[in-house]
């Protein structure tokens, strides 16, 4: 027989578990919405109830509730309920699109097949790109000397990562050419002093508060950039720029609420909290610039994929990163 201790869980167990990252547990625990017990030596331990009230809160927040909602509905408020899941009907719906023309691509192939025209490999492996996605292709800048880079099938959200002098906002400017109607958005960006907020500005900014940013100018200034209409993509340099951690968590929570027909998004980044490589979903993707100015590659994320131990380098600590690339050199202890 199991004993009562058995089914409590520490920190990672538990974020498994529930399908979230370590980093959601404690936040969640920061806005008071998850209070987990404490072992005898002082560690965070989740037991059954714990482990309850986290489902519902992942449930709550998969419906796009901000953390404010969260804490709302559960204590039996259902203010600001109606746009949340109007907001989560519009995406489904567009996922339900998404599906519906995967279903048509399978059907096709099987009529092929009932012809005796056997798929191409290309045309299976398309199958799990979003309906529709775009493909763009094109020769690389320098440092790379003239490679032919591609992506088919683009993200709604993308992330471009890799060391210092690896070339990545030469790749990102080059994406922003080469995507039809794509906009770069720099990091020199900055909010106009005094200047109304358009309505869809002030309404996000109004939901990140909520989820627990600071506003400020410079998140004004990126949010002002992420919502411009006219651009078919956006390309972000140092996406984080100016963003608190609390910021950078309410803001990529964000806009991984788009869903897979928001326009896609390229962002520079060298945030571990706006790249949780625990969190990356399917529709998302990592473009990693490699030290050695080897072409960009795609990486999975998840250990052991190529690639993946240096995009997780890339967003270790400044501290951890200069020492990982040789940057610090070597000094003698004091006597």
């Amino acid at each position: 027989m199991n004993s009562p201790a058995a089914r409590f869980l520490n920190p990672s167990e538990a974020a498994r578990r529930l399908g979230v990252s370590a980093k959601a547990l404690r936040l969640y625990e920061q806005r008071g919405l998850l209070t987990p017990a404490r072992t005898e030596a002082g560690w965070r331990s989740y037991g059954p109830d714990e482990m309850a009230r986290g489902t519902e809160i992942v449930a709550l927040r998969t419906l796009g509730l901000s953390l404010a909602q969260v804490a709302r509905v559960l204590q039996g408020d259902a203010a600001g309920l109606e746009p949340a899941l109007a907001a989560h009907q519009a995406l489904l719906e567009g996922r339900a699109r998404q599906l519906g023309d995967t279903i048509e691509k399978i059907r096709g192939l099987r009529a092929d097949l009932d012809r005796g025209q056997a798929p191409t490999v290309g045309e299976l492996t398309r199958l799990l790109q979003p309906a529709g996605g775009l493909d763009i292709a094109f020769e690389l800048p320098w440092p790379w000397g003239g490679e032919r880079f591609e992506l088919r099938g683009i993200r709604p959200l993308n992330y471009i990562v890799g060391p210092l002098g690896s070339g990545k906002t030469r790749l990102a400017m080059r994406l922003a050419e080469t995507i039809p109607g794509a906009a770069f958005l720099g990091s020199d960006r900055s909010a106009s002093p005094g200047a109304a907020l358009a309505p869809a500005v002030a309404e996000a900014l109004a939901w990140l508060v909520e989820d627990g940013a600071t506003a400020s100018d410079a998140l004004v200034a990126l949010l002002s950039g992420l919502m411009a209409e006219g651009p078919s993509a956006l390309v972000v340099d140092l996406v984080e720029q100016g963003l608190d951690h609390a910021t950078q968590q309410a803001l990529i929570a964000h806009l991984r609420r788009r869903g897979p027909e928001g326009r896609p998004l390229f962002l520079l980044t060298r945030s571990c909290v706006i790249l949780d490589l625990a969190a990356v979903g399917a529709e998302e993707s990592i473009i990693l610039c490699p030290a050695n100015h080897s072409p960009p590659t795609l990486v999975a994320p998840y250990p052991g994929s190529a690639g993946y131990e240096a995009v997780a380098t890339c967003l270790a600590t400044p501290q951890v990163r200069a020492r990982t690339q040789g940057v610090i050199a070597w000094q003698p202890e004091a006597a």
